[in-house]
């Protein structure tokens, strides 16, 4: 089916909560976060079944090597053949590539290459379809909107954590892992068919230049020279270096260290989603921050005091408050840096801002993790947390360095769409 492209929305006083086009593209994509969740744990419980430790661990990482590195590239494809014709393309791969693999498990006794075959796929589809769906809230709904949306957007987010682990569970626990991955795929065809309904705005006349290099380069350039863009986007970088690590690996050595277990991880944890939670709710009800350039950057400097304040905490409640924090204000920060990235971001370079965007959100995250391990081998817990914090303050420096940044502020609703529809 060829793209349904429409004008801009009409900015109007209606929420985006309200509009049935962006609900329906809201629901498109947490049934894939539903369906993400489903089939990463199928996938590890599939590899349990026929292979060691290692080897399930080679196999749950698969995909993470490609998605990383092919993501500037899936920015490209985007803006060389539009954001809806790509996100399309790439959850139907998803769909069709997670159906195969759980009939080839009902019906044959495959070994783990099949299960490192579809990790491999997946994480390059990924590649794709991470920044071109993250790319389309600014062709479904006006700019005045897109705070709000990006709420709604770690709404859905959230919603897929939550619902599919045990989702995936239930499956398996009735008729194993085929059972898993044919309800990931259940959810996939379900995120298809609504994405096929949603109306977007046109795009630019001319997409990214034909020869991948020169379309890289052209954005990387882009990126650099745009005086919110370029600090937004290094500072992402710098932030995700100081925070994935100590709050992924960070606070099970942490609370392995001051005598809190597991429940304590948990505690530390739930707390942090509960904050990012309420961080979504936040932007999709309120909706527009005033100074939002200079909100985001204050958000980023009290979570650098906090990642740096569970270093030397011995309470778990207070371990707690300062997760619960963290969540909040980086879930803020991280909303308002979309928004402000996607209303400022031309049209014709979109994909690969949000490819950007989407590396160092999604792609840099995980490869941190060793290195955070590492540092606190060679430091300990709490050096590594406070070095940690100084990484991100200094990401929030980057941006608060930057008039452009300071100033910036997201269209009120009624303004005038500085961009070409």
């Amino acid at each position: 089916m060829p793209p349904v492209e429409t004008a801009a929305p009409a900015d109007t006083a209606k929420p985006a909560y309200r509009d049935a086009n962006v609900l329906r593209w809201l629901t498109a994509y947490t049934a894939s976060a539903v369906g993400d969740s489903v089939y990463f744990l199928a996938l590890g419980w599939a590899a349990h079944q026929i292979t060691s430790p290692a080897q399930v661990g080679l196999v749950m990482s698969a995909g993470a090597l490609p998605r990383a590195v092919l993501m500037l590239g899936g920015g490209l494809v985007s803006d060389r053949f539009g954001l809806r014709r790509v996100v399309i393309a790439s959850d139907t791969v998803r769909c069709l590539t997670v159906l195969a693999v759980a009939a080839a498990l009902a019906l044959t006794s495959p070994g783990v290459w099949l299960l490192l075959v579809v990790a491999l796929v997946f994480g390059v589809v990924d590649a794709v379809f991470i920044p071109s769906v993250s790319a389309l809230p600014p062709r479904i709904t006006r700019p005045s909107q897109l705070s709000r949306v990006q709420g709604m957007y770690a709404l859905g987010m959230r919603l897929g954590g939550t619902l599919g682990p045990p989702a995936a569970g239930v499956a398996m626990a009735v008729s194993g892992p085929p059972a898993a991955f044919a309800l990931a795929g259940g959810l996939f065809a379900l995120s298809l068919a609504l994405l096929v309904t949603v109306r977007v705005a046109a795009g630019p006349s001319a997409g990214a230049p034909a020869d991948g290099r020169r379309g890289l380069a052209d954005g990387f350039r882009y990126i650099r020279r745009h005086p919110l863009i370029g600090p937004l986007a290094a500072g992402s970088f710098l932030v995700t270096a100081g925070t994935s690590g100590p709050l992924n690996v960070g606070l099970v050595l942490l609370a392995g260290e001051r005598g809190w277990g597991a429940a304590g991880v948990g505690w530390i944890v739930g707390a942090f989603s509960g904050g990012a939670g309420a961080s979504a709710l936040l932007l999709t009800v309120v909706g527009r921050l005033p100074r939002a350039g200079a909100v985001q950057v204050g958000a980023l400097a009290i979570g650098a005091v906090a990642v740096g304040g569970l270093a030397g905490t011995g309470a778990l409640p207070l371990a707690a408050g300062l997760g619960a924090v963290s969540g909040l204000v980086f879930g803020v920060a991280g909303g308002l840096t979309s928004a402000l990235v996607q209303a400022a971001a031309e049209p014709a370079f979109l994909g690969r801002v949000m490819s950007v965007i989407s590396l160092a959100t999604f792609g840099l995250g995980p490869l941190t993790y060793a290195v955070f391990g590492a540092a606190v081998g060679l430091w300990g817990t709490g050096p590594a947390f406070l070095a940690s914090a100084l990484i991100t303050a200094l990401g929030a420096a980057v941006r608060l360095a930057s008039p452009t940044v300071r100033r910036a502020e997201l269209p009120r609703p009624g303004g005038a769409d500085r961009r070409a529809s």
